[in-house]
């Protein structure tokens, strides 16, 4: 078999995620910022800015309004960059089963697979997705740090695809048939807990410029690939909560 039928014979997303890896690491340096908009009925805002320098990257994600309590204890939050598909968010229309919720890999073909997750500290490997323990705490958070950009990462966002996604809603905003649905990512999980509820694409911005305006209360942003299987390489350290009561309280406006 020759060199191009082997290609053929690659799955679509590894295919995909084949060509992000063999992107070079570009030179250029840049800032790129994005206004979160909310998704699956969420409540929440953020905004993020990435400040890119060699394969450093200073990132300002600033998030309110989330599901603030997960099990007694505060909602961990995960949130990535995505990219290496259409580089927009995900309209209604992504809900292939009816449900009300656009799930993960519903969402995946706007916004693409995982190329780095935005964690508190330690690594932002995609095989950290689901790491909860690095992922943000509770309805607000900020994650301000410095990390090494892979150049999967610099290329989407040098191509303009790069998208943020911030998942984790509350049960008590979806349809019956949605919260009593298991994740599309493992079964040990709710839906509503890895469920995206803020995207946005990152653009291009003055360096160091925070985005102007709040956060799209209204209609979802348009973003997608196959990130299920990306993420599923993360500690799933969510998984000792199956079988228990997924209780989950949202930061009202008084809070917020």
């Amino acid at each position: 078999m020759n060199k191009n039928m082997r290609l053929l014979a690659v799955p679509s997303l590894a295919l995909g995620m084949l060509a992000l890896s063999a992107a070079p690491a570009l030179a250029a340096d840049g800032s790129y910022s994005s206004t979160l908009g909310q998704l699956n009925g969420s409540t929440g805002a953020g905004t993020i800015t990435v400040d890119v320098t060699g394969d450093k990257a200073m990132v300002n994600l600033q998030v309110s309004g989330l599901a603030e309590t997960f099990m007694d204890g505060p909602y961990p939050h995960v949130q990535h960059i995505h990219g290496g598909a259409e580089g927009v968010c995900p309209t209604p229309a992504a809900d292939e089963n009816g449900d009300g919720v656009i799930s993960t890999t519903e969402g995946a073909p706007s916004y693409g697979g995982i190329l780095t997750t935005l964690t508190t500290s330690g690594a932002t490997s995609p095989e950290e997705g689901l790491n909860v323990k690095l992922g943000g705490q509770g309805g607000s958070y900020t994650i301000q740090r410095e990390i090494d950009l892979n150049a999967e990462t610099k290329a989407s966002l040098e191509a303009g695809t790069a998208v943020v996604v911030v998942h984790g809603l509350d049960p008590a905003t979806l349809s019956p048939e949605a919260q009593e649905a298991k994740s599309d990512l493992t079964p040990d999980l709710p839906l509503a807990a890895t469920s995206p509820a803020l995207c946005g694409t990152l653009v291009a911005s003055q360096m160091g410029a925070m985005p102007n305006g709040g956060a799209d209360t209204g209609a979802t942003q348009e973003t997608g690939s196959n990130v299920g299987a990306l993420a599923l390489g993360g500690g799933l350290v969510l998984a000792a909560a199956a079988g228990g009561t997924y209780m989950v309280r949202r930061r009202s406006a008084d809070q917020a």
